[in-house]
């Protein structure tokens, strides 16, 4: 009997462990995913990354409302959670438009959306906000600055248009080791 087609799905909260809030710690994140079926869960750092090895195929567009109501029942908290497949977020550090910021992995970010670029987030002009820059692609925006994410001017007025409120930013240096987990 032939074994049944399994992806590895990044997850990623939103807005947990920031300023005191929505505090949870990354063993509850571990256990709350194993809980929900999704075995030998792993986590990055305490802002809620999680790579899901071996989650079957039929259930990949499941997860993210899977893993918000699991929390939720254990937790109390409503966190939004993104998924990416590995293939999806391999083609994430491919398309880097940025190539450049990537060498010092916390100058450039990535907001992974929750749902499609709009039209208006698209048609968003950064160019005020040079040197910082800014390029969209189909669910993520890739921001270049060279001064950070805490002093850009560029990601708070990112945040203000359209989806890019529902998505949740990484450095690339996060990008890359997720990238390497969801590999091996």
């Amino acid at each position: 009997m032939a074994s049944a087609k399994t992806s590895t799905v990044i997850a990623l909260l939103r807005g947990i462990n920031v300023g005191g809030k929505n505090k949870l710690s990354m063993a509850d994140l571990r256990s709350i995913a194993e809980e929900a079926g999704f075995g030998n869960a792993s986590t990055y750092v305490q802002s809620g990354n999680v790579v899901l090895p071996s989650v079957p195929d039929g259930q990949v567009g499941r997860v993210a409302a899977t893993l918000t109501a699991a929390i939720a029942e254990r937790t109390g908290l409503t966190i939004p959670v993104i998924t990416r497949t590995a293939d999806e977020w391999r083609a994430i550090i491919d398309a880097n438009p940025f190539p450049e910021a990537a060498a010092d992995g916390t100058k450039l970010h990535v907001i992974l959306l929750d749902g499609p670029a709009s039209s208006k987030l698209k048609a968003f002009d950064a160019a005020p906000f040079a040197p910082e820059e800014s390029s969209v692609g189909q669910r993520e925006v890739y921001l270049s600055l060279p001064d950070g994410m805490g002093r850009s001017k560029l990601a708070v007025a990112m945040q203000r248009v359209d989806l890019a409120k529902s998505g949740t930013a990484r450095n690339w240096r996060t990008v890359l080791a997720l990238a390497e987990m969801a590999s091996g």
